[in-house]
């Protein structure tokens, strides 16, 4: 039986106070949708079945450079994130599986697996750590500080790839079925590394591990432009990664973090040419002003969210054979963590149903005939489109909170953790 850590009752008094005025708006948006031939509950049902990992990272506080700020009731252990993870679920219903970093995570499989289960969670893609070093982990001794997979010296590279092995490992025993492999490999000044020889060093290394995959497991190379690697970085853009999975094969596929490009490219171009050459495998959903900022999903350009699945919803059938994993990846620095997960899952969703109602017939038609505005016009009558009825109705029907972030606060489920859990020590950051 599932044991959620916040109580059925808070959730039932927080949804009366609310269930009318969603019926009203529900059966008003309805009615709107149904002039244009959409078929509101049919929506409802596939942004339901929409899902998006959460990562275990995520509900710890986050920080800069500069320095970092405890939250209260910070969780300690992964089993402490899970049940905040579980809290995230129990409320948005849109978030039914993890995504465990490790060595962070490290824990004997069964307590994992038996954790996750009373809270009604699973296991989505496993992330190694080799971008920075682990005194306290007895299989990693050496220091990546001049990188991991792409290293000079062999048994450096050993060890990172025996590190992503074990993650595999781990992984497979609580029911996970992906890697994701993302390294901070490169180099800060012109000469302090040899472009070509780095890269195939880091080939080298993810065939080992892509060889080590379980038959029905995938694997994901993450690029990223910059930091901490700023003059180089070694898999920095989509290209080499779409290199990097056509090298390692069938199991190998691209994962697109929105943050990880240069400033003003075009995301969702990359998603259609992913799409194409069958390479797509999934995403970390976050949102920038300037960098890798991490922020909240939705909160700075939520257009560009729309259209990235707009391309998602467009590829139809090409889109299911890849299965694409979604997973969130922020850092909270100035919110609770928890209330910053349960709005990006409900953004992210948000951006999935407003694709869903794109007249595609239409959008088509004015792409042949080169009516510039019309088409721009049909992508922004279904962005415009208020659609907060639809995933409220998706949340109360699944068992959630028609407002989640409400009953959340209205649960003390802050204040109670924060009671429980020591408070812990802020943290200075790398600049001085």
């Amino acid at each position: 039986m599932i044991q959620y850590p916040i109580g059925r009752d808070v959730i039932e008094r927080s949804n009366e106070a609310q269930r009318a005025a969603l019926s009203a708006d529900y059966a008003s948006l309805g009615e709107r949708l149904a002039r244009r031939g959409v078929d509101i509950d049919a929506v409802t049902a596939r942004a339901a079945a929409f899902h998006v990992a959460v990562p275990s990272w995520g509900v710890g506080t986050g920080g800069t450079r500069f320095a970092r700020f405890p939250g209260i009731g910070e969780p300690r252990t992964i089993f402490e994130k899970l049940d905040d993870c579980a809290v995230i679920q129990q409320l948005g219903r849109a978030t039914p599986a993890v995504s465990l970093h490790i060595p962070w995570d490290a824990a004997d499989p069964r307590e994992l697996k038996a954790k996750a289960d009373s809270l009604g969670l699973a296991f989505d893609a496993m992330n190694s750590n080799t971008f920075q070093d682990h005194p306290k982990d007895p299989r990693q001794p050496l220091s990546y500080k001049y990188g991991s997979l792409s290293h000079t010296d062999r048994a450096v590279r050993d060890q990172a790839v025996e590190h992503n092995i074990a993650t595999i490992e781990l992984g497979r025993a609580i029911g996970s079925s992906a890697l994701t492999v993302w390294v901070g490999d490169g180099s800060n000044f012109a000469g302090q590394s040899d472009l070509g020889r780095a890269f195939e060093r880091y080939l080298d290394s993810m065939k080992r591990i892509a060889a080590a995959l379980p038959e029905d497991w995938r694997i994901f190379s993450e690029h990223k432009m910059y930091e901490p690697a700023f003059y180089s970085t070694v898999v920095q853009d989509w290209g080499t990664s779409y290199m990097t999975a056509q090298e390692l094969g069938s199991k190998a596929f691209c994962l697109v973090d929105l943050g990880h490009h240069a400033p003003n490219v075009n995301i969702e171009q990359i998603v259609s040419r992913l799409i194409r050459a069958r390479k797509l495998g999934g995403f970390h959903f976050n949102d920038s002003k300037y960098g890798d900022d991490d922020l909240d999903s939705g909160s700075i350009d939520p257009f560009r969210l729309f259209l990235v699945f707009n391309e998602l919803v467009g590829a139809g059938e090409a889109l299911e054979a890849l299965r694409p994993a979604h997973m969130i990846d922020q850092s909270h620095n100035v919110t609770d963590p928890i209330e910053s997960l349960i709005r990006s899952a409900n953004e992210i969703r948000r951006a999935y149903v407003q694709a869903l109602l794109v007249d595609r017939v239409a959008l088509a038609g004015h792409q042949e005939e080169n009516d510039a505005l019309m088409a721009s016009e049909t992508l922004k009558q279904a962005f415009r489109t208020d659609v907060e009825p639809i995933l409220a109705k998706a949340r109360l029907d699944a068992g959630g909170a028609i407002d989640p972030i409400a009953a959340y606060r209205a649960s003390g489920y802050r204040r109670k953790v924060g009671a429980e859990r020591p408070a812990a020590i802020a943290g200075g950051g790398g600049i001085v």
